[in-house]
């Protein structure tokens, strides 16, 4: 991972800066001091932001920093950088980098030994979370999944036995396929959250089983518009005679009559690789 080491003080900075995902009125003083203070600020889309520059009355000229010309366009805003002059980055909507684009520019300007700054605000998936009612202490993101079903399957089968609460980008003309795979993947009964058109007019949030989930996206088109945040519960492991296969049942029934639970158990974990305790705990329950 790249470091920071010694900063030049005589170089500019690069301010990483939050925008609002929906209601301008989320956008942070900070922010809005440091648009106005910045020499240059490199936009997602030029078109885009200009207009929430011309809300806010700020006249700091953009320029484009996209996906598609980040790693060339990149050493123009280093050279702006290295001159002395204070540039901010931005993207479309929400906190930059954060499944936009903006991390080959920051990993540039780090290496280059010029300082990164941070000016926290919106972000889609955190605001997400903090209303979802899902275990927010661990979690993980996943940014979108693949647009086609084969691959979208396959990330969702690899994270299917996963602990932490999913967090998920979705595009709206796929989000009714994506809770059709996950409902096929983790099942009906794993609750989720549909979190739509955040801080927005329509703002919806709505927490179901995903079969439930799945059902009433599929039953309302209006429900297929707008920015999506999907939510997953995370995994949890089965109990009792849930938590293990009904061969080793098989084992272990067979053992309990010939022998205490206690060495029932014991054997039948030698003779299945199950934890002895688990196996006590559901002989316990069988007897």
């Amino acid at each position: 991972m790249t470091t920071q080491g010694v900063l030049n003080s005589t170089t500019g900075t690069l301010y990483v800066v939050a925008t609002p995902i929906g209601n301008l009125d989320d956008i942070s003083a900070r922010a809005l001091k440091v648009l106005r203070d910045v020499a240059l600020i490199a936009a997602e889309d030029t078109r885009h932001s200009m207009r929430l520059m011309q809300h806010f009355g700020i006249p700091t000229p953009l320029a484009a920093c996209h996906e598609h010309n980040e790693r060339d366009e990149g050493s123009r805003f280093l050279a702006r950088l290295q001159a002395g002059d204070d540039v901010a980055l931005i993207s479309d909507a929400g906190t930059p980098l954060i499944s936009d684009p903006g991390y080959h520019l920051v990993r540039q300007v780090r290496a280059a030994g010029i300082k990164v700054v941070p000016v926290p605000g919106p972000c889609a998936l955190i605001a997400a979370l903090s209303a979802a009612g899902l275990p927010s202490d661990r979690f993980i993101f996943e940014g979108f999944l693949p647009a086609k079903a084969v691959g979208r399957r396959a990330r969702l089968e690899a994270v299917k036995e996963e602990p932490r609460t999913l967090i998920f980008y979705e595009a709206p003309h796929r989000i009714l396929e994506c809770l059709e795979d996950m409902e096929l993947v983790f099942g009906g009964e794993r609750v989720a959250l549909l979190a739509r058109e955040l801080t927005k007019t329509f703002e919806t949030l709505n927490g179901l089983p995903l079969a439930e989930l799945r059902a009433w996206v599929a039953s309302d088109s209006n429900q297929q518009r707008g920015e999506c945040v999907v939510l997953v519960a995370g995994w949890q492991a089965p109990e009792g005679d849930d938590a293990v296969s009904a061969d080793t049942l098989r084992v272990l029934d067979l053992l309990l009559k010939e022998m205490p639970l206690k060495r029932a158990a014991a054997v039948a974990a030698e003779i299945t690789g199950v934890r002895k305790n688990l196996l006590y705990q559901v002989a316990l329950e069988r007897q």
